[in-house]
């Protein structure tokens, strides 16, 4: 059987946005605008640092690829939420666009969801301890803390897709993980991105839109991947929507993160979907105060009461 390389997958997810649509666009600016700054000086297990990788895949934004240049690529990251940096950027000049303007504005939250008035300035300490993996509670070896956080995973997945997808330079083979942060144990950092890409797909299909034809249309934005990466898609896809057994493969210390990243393939538009998040809140023990601090901090509409 042919290894199916999660990490490269979750970037993909990322890297086109084709899951966050209107308040999960922000989020997902808001997130990976963070992961991207905070990881861009962070060393990886190939001896260099996200930042150079990035860097050099990016060049003067002319480098070809199957998806248009690599600045368009990386610029598909802030979603629809964000300025697109300028094709002729430096590394420098995409992560600052990336990272500024950190305020969005909220949506109108589905009826019965509280509102709040945006985010209160730049992100702030909670978006970092998620990205960081130091939840406001107790923290485990099972969550994604220490070297690198959720921050250096998703640094690491948007990395090796902007490789992958980059025809100048050699596709990454499943078990190539010199992205990842030094430190970061390899078989656990997949895993992890499995679980991330499961939340995701698992939010998306909460309002029950996500039919056969947006489904390959996701699919078809996953750039270099292989059958058996397209069939592993496919199956989460078509798995029924079993929120509590999903719970229960969360290890503790990811309960918030896996919330957070939850969150960017939801818009919030209806209340299939602020009902889903309340039954994932609830599942992962986190307290309506917290998580409506959670969605202020990502851009997104309170809903908890």
């Amino acid at each position: 059987m042919d290894a199916i390389d999660t990490i490269k997958i979750l970037g993909g997810l990322l890297g086109n946005g084709a899951l966050s649509k209107g308040s999960g666009g922000n989020v997902l600016g808001s997130i990976l605008g963070s992961a991207l700054g905070g990881a861009s000086n962070q060393q990886t297990q190939g001896g260099g640092n996200i930042g150079d990788i990035l860097g050099g895949l990016i060049g003067a934004g002319q480098q070809s690829t199957s998806g248009g240049s690599m600045a368009d690529v990386l610029g598909g990251l802030l979603g629809g939420g964000r300025q697109q940096p300028q094709a002729g950027g430096g590394i420098g000049d995409l992560l600052g666009s990336l990272i500024g303007g950190g305020t969005t504005q909220q949506r109108q939250a589905p009826s019965g969801g509280s509102m709040s008035g945006g985010m209160d300035g730049s992100i702030g300490d909670l978006l970092g301890n998620l990205l960081g993996g130091v939840g406001s509670g107790s923290q485990s070896t099972n969550g994604l803390g220490g070297a690198g956080g959720l921050g250096g995973l998703l640094g690491a997945a948007v990395s090796k897709y902007a490789q992958a997808q980059n025809r100048e330079a050699p596709n990454p083979a499943p078990d190539h993980y010199e992205h990842l942060p030094q430190g970061v144990d390899q078989k656990e950092a997949a895993d992890h991105a499995t679980l991330i890409i499961r939340a995701m797909i698992n939010a998306a299909k909460s309002d029950g839109s996500i039919d056969k034809e947006e489904q390959e249309k996701v699919i078809e934005k996953l750039g270099d991947v292989t059958q058996a990466e397209i069939d592993f898609v496919r199956s989460e896809f078509n798995a029924p929507l079993d929120v509590d057994a999903f719970i229960q493969t969360i290890p503790r210390g990811m309960e918030q993160q896996i919330y957070a990243v939850s969150l960017m393939a939801i818009d919030l538009d209806n209340n299939e979907e602020a009902r889903y998040l309340g039954e994932l809140a609830k599942g992962l023990r986190i307290e309506a105060k917290l998580a409506n601090q959670i969605h202020e901090q990502l851009g997104a509409p309170t809903i908890f009461s």
